[in-house]
C-alpha cells in the first residue's frame, strides 16, 4: 500500500493505493550467475523454470535437478543435469520489467527452441469472446495496480491458468514453468494474453508450442511475420465481440451446423 494525495479535479484527499511490486530476482545456475530480472514476487519456482526452459537451459522438467530461492536475498539457485548452453561474453544478462532491447541477445537460444505449430484445433469467434471475457474476471491484480501484464492458457472449457506479472515475458515463463511442472500439453488449447504482440511474445509462444494466441492489444510487424513463418494464429483487439485474425486464419472458425460450415 502507498499513501497519495488523489484529486477529483482541483480538489485532492489522502488515501492508500495498492501498487505493483517490483522484484529483482538474480538466477544462479550451476554456481554460475545467468540472469537478473525484474518481476512481480509471486510464482517465481514457475517463472525460473519457464525462463530456464524458454533460453534451452533445460529442455524437460526432469533436467531440473535442484531449484531453491531464497526470497529475502533475493536468488533462485539452480543445478541442471546438463550445461549451460548459452553464455553472453561471459556476462551476466540484466532483464528489465520493460522486456524491450534487452532481449536481442536472445537470438540464439530463438533459433534452437522456437518451434512450428502443428494443432489444427479450431475455436469459434464466440468462444474466444468468451474466453477473453472469462480473461478479464482473472484480472484482479491488474484492476488493483493498473501495472502488471496477464497471461492465460485456454481451452475449450474454460481458463486452465492464468498468471500476473510486471513483465509480460515474465507472465508467459510461469506459464511455461506451470506447464513443465505439471505435464500440461498445449494441444487444443491457446495463449490469451494482456499486452502487445511483439515478435518476443510470438517467439515465447512458438517455443510453448501453442497454434494460437490472442490479445487484446495489437501486434508488431515482425511478430506476424514470424507468426505467418510459425504456423501461428495471431488475433489482436480481441474486444467485446470483435477481433482481428492476422495470420492463420484456419483456427477461428464458426462451429458446422448440420453439416454446413458457416463462413
Amino acid at each position: 500500500m502507498w499513501t497519495i494525495q488523489r484529486y477529483n479535479e482541483q480538489y485532492g484527499q489522502e488515501e492508500e493505493d495498492v501498487v505493483a511490486v517490483e522484484y529483482p530476482l538474480t538466477i544462479v545456475v550451476n554456481g554460475e550467475e545467468f540472469a537478473t530480472m525484474v518481476c512481480t514476487p509471486m510464482d517465481m519456482e514457475d517463472l525460473v523454470i519457464g525462463f530456464l526452459a524458454s533460453e534451452g537451459v533445460i529442455l524437460t522438467y526432469r533436467e531440473l535437478t535442484h531449484l531453491t530461492i531464497d526470497e529475502e536475498r533475493g536468488f533462485a539457485y539452480v543445478e541442471t543435469s546438463r550445461t549451460v548452453p548459452f553464455v553472453i561474453e561471459g556476462q551476466k544478462r540484466w532483464l528489465g520489467s520493460c522486456c524491450g532491447k534487452s532481449r536481442a541477445f536472445y537470438f540464439q537460444s530463438d533459433a534452437a527452441t522456437a518451434k512450428t505449430a502443428v494443432d489444427t484445433t479450431t475455436f469459434s469467434p464466440e468462444l474466444c469472446y468468451q474466453l477473453m471475457e472469462a480473461f478479464h474476471k482473472e484480472a484482479g491484480m491488474f484492476k488493483q495496480t493498473g501495472g502488471v501484464h496477464q497471461a492465460a492458457i485456454a481451452g475449450k472449457s474454460g481458463l486452465v491458468k492464468a498468471y500476473t506479472d510486471i513483465g509480460r515475458h515474465n507472465a508467459l515463463d510461469k506459464l511455461y514453468g506451470y506447464m513443465l511442472r505439471h505435464q500440461v500439453s498445449s494441444k487444443e488449447k491457446m495463449i490469451i494474453f494482456s499486452g502487445r504482440i511483439s515478435s518476443e511474445v510470438l517467439l515465447k509462444v512458438s517455443k510453448m508450442r501453442f497454434g494460437l494466441l490472442l490479445s487484446k492489444s495489437a501486434p508488431t510487424d515482425l511478430a506476424l511475420q514470424l507468426a505467418g513463418d510459425l504456423n501461428i494464429t495471431a488475433a489482436g483487439f480481441v474486444r467485446g465481440n470483435r477481433m482481428n485474425v492476422y495470420t492463420h486464419p484456419d483456427r477461428v472458425k464458426e462451429e458446422s451446423k448440420g453439416g454446413v460450415m458457416i463462413e
